[in-house]
């Protein structure tokens, strides 16, 4: 079995115990004048600051180097899980500041709360460069920085990229669980990232995006866990705002390329060679200028076949993956909701 074989073998299984962790699009986005103000000033951190500290681990040198970048993982991982074999090792050798973000409850927790964190690491991030940062994310993690950027209006001048891979932006339909006969329960995030979710809606409202910002948005027609993710029908996109916005597949530009959600986000070379084109350009990445090369190859760089680690993190992050669909279990410590949780008072035009 070839190294590439046994990573989708353990993605393929995490991702077919993980479909219907997440259910159903927001047909709110760009409207909704229920919603607070786009340009209404952020509400303080309710997360103690000895916490937010604690939950930002980075290297490197912010001063010098490319641009620097905040890691932020999918539901259910932990940061290490989700990079610490990819994209870690790639930001070490190009000389890249990078820092990625630990949630609450392996990711699981009310992604209101993971939005503070985004915040506070944003902040810090640019305080310590002296300069704008890019944020990459897989799954929630490519969607849930667009909260911090939606209410937080001080964190747009910090952020030059948003590169999102196989991001739920949208939510998805796939196999709904939660609420399922009235009593099924679910975690916060697993509540929040359905397509008819509250949460989507207010993500959504008035603008998806914001001027001055780059939106990379990378998605596969094959991904099962965020839905739908067709060729004419797209949950992970973006539309609305005044971002520049690039949504790409990856069989756009490789079409026979057969990754799905967790492959996508992990060690799809056609994702990873989005990533940086839209790091080392002005500007969201450009299909046009990927070559065609990458189709060829088996997985990202700096992906070491011969590493446990390598097949060590995708193992280790398996349980909490396989119990996401399951009603009123949980491995993460996250509290179990008979139903979403309640959007915060600043969400709404009224305030709080």
């Amino acid at each position: 079995m070839t190294a590439r074989r046994a990573l989708a073998l353990v993605c393929t299984l995490a991702c077919a115990l993980a479909v219907g962790a997440t259910a159903a699009p927001s047909d709110a986005a760009g409207g909704g004048s229920a919603y607070a103000p786009l340009n209404r000033p952020g509400p303080r951190l309710t997360v103690p600051a000895a916490r937010l500290a604690a939950s930002l681990q980075c290297h490197g040198d912010p001063r010098r180097g490319p641009e620097p970048v905040l890691l932020n993982p999918a539901t259910s991982v932990t940061p290490q899980q989700n990079y610490s074999w990819t994209y870690e090792p790639a930001f070490d050798a190009q000389h890249r500041y990078w820092c990625a973000v630990t949630m609450p409850f392996h990711t699981y927790g009310d992604i209101q709360t993971a939005g503070e964190y985004l915040v506070h690491a944003i902040r810090v991030m640019h305080r310590r460069a002296g300069r704008r940062i890019g944020v990459v994310g897989h799954s929630q993690g490519g969607m849930s920085m667009r909260w911090a950027l939606r209410f937080w209006p001080d964190t747009r001048s910090m952020v030059d990229d948003v590169i999102g891979m196989a991001p739920s932006n949208d939510g998805t339909k796939s196999l709904p669980t939660c609420g399922l006969a009235g009593v099924t329960t679910c975690t916060p995030a697993v509540w929040q990232q359905q397509a008819n979710a509250g949460f989507i809606q207010a993500l959504n409202s008035r603008a998806e995006t914001f001027k001055g910002i780059s939106y990379t948005v990378i998605y596969s027609h094959m991904d099962e866990v965020v839905t739908p993710n067709s060729r004419t029908d797209s949950s992970s996109s973006l539309h609305t705002g005044q971002g520049r916005i690039t949504n790409v597949a990856v069989q756009d530009i490789c079409p026979a390329d057969l990754d799905e959600h967790l492959l996508t986000g992990t060690i799809d070379p056609t994702t990873y060679a989005l990533v940086m084109d839209a790091l080392t350009h002005k500007g969201p990445a450009d299909p046009a200028r990927i070559s065609r090369s990458v189709c060829g190859h088996l997985y990202m760089p700096y992906v070491d076949p011969l590493s446990l680690n390598t097949y060590l993190q995708p193992l280790e992050a398996l349980p909490n993956l396989a119990v996401t669909p399951v009603p009123m279990m949980t491995l993460s410590g996250a509290p179990m909701l008979k139903a979403e949780p309640r959007l915060r008072c600043y969400v709404y035009a009224k305030g709080c």
